[in-house]
């Protein structure tokens, strides 16, 4: 943990300047941060609107709201959005908005329940190869993942782990080449750069659109595609 400082106001945030508390929030923050994201020009109304739009959403759900409802809901295209927030949607949007970047992160008064049973362990299931060789051969890998889901060390992940984590997630369709695509096209810059494309970067290499990439991976980019992936933001 460590201070974020802006306007002699202190705020705490992890080790990657995301808000520790949600509650701490507020419009001298998200200046602030702006700023720290070389988002270099006052924060315009339709910048507030988002932020606003996903404080608003993540209050009413307990959740922080994809980036394709966000965009449709406030009417931007990927390109519209990218402009607005350079960084990305996690590490852009939601990090000025005082959302953090964990998976299905709730409130902090939700946090404080008892979450119950978690599987720590991987992902296993019976249905999965169509020889059977395979499928044994399958069903005894375990792979080590955070609390929400995504796989703690990068190297652990083959397709195996894809296949299982994508039925896990309820893909109707299974992995299609298209989603193949996206996850090679992920851990290939991943591994050249060190570092995860934002959304708005893997729907432009890709050739795109930010509702083709919803309909690949439903439950988002973050905790769809690059769980899927085997990475984690940031």
């Amino acid at each position: 943990m460590k201070i974020f400082s802006y306007n002699n106001q202190n705020y705490q945030v992890d080790d990657y300047d995301f808000l520790c508390d949600y509650e701490t929030w507020d419009q001298n923050f998200a200046e602030g941060m702006a700023l720290n994201l070389q988002i270099s020009n006052k924060l315009s109304n339709k910048q507030w609107e988002v932020i606003n739009y996903i404080r608003d959403q993540f209050e009413k759900t307990g959740e922080c709201p994809l980036s394709y409802k966000t965009c449709k809901d406030n009417g931007l295209s990927t390109k519209e959005f990218k402009a607005l927030f350079p960084k990305g949607y996690m590490r852009g949007a939601c990090k000025i908005a005082g959302i953090t970047y964990k998976d299905h992160v709730l409130h902090s008064a939700i946090l404080k329940r008892h979450r119950g049973a978690c599987n720590l362990l991987g992902i296993t299931c019976n249905n999965i190869a169509e020889e059977k060789t395979k499928k044994e051969e399958m069903t005894k890998k375990v792979y080590r993942v955070d609390i929400y889901g995504f796989l703690v060390d990068p190297k652990e992940w083959d397709e195996t782990y894809a296949i299982y984590k994508a039925e896990e997630l309820k893909l109707a369709s299974g992995l299609t080449e298209q989603h193949w695509n996206i996850i090679n096209y992920l851990r290939s810059s991943f591994e050249k750069n060190k570092s995860i494309p934002t959304l708005f970067d893997c729907c432009e290499a890709n050739a795109l659109e930010i509702e083709d990439l919803e309909k690949l991976f439903p439950d988002g980019y973050q905790r769809g595609a690059v769980k899927i992936a085997g990475l984690r933001i940031p």
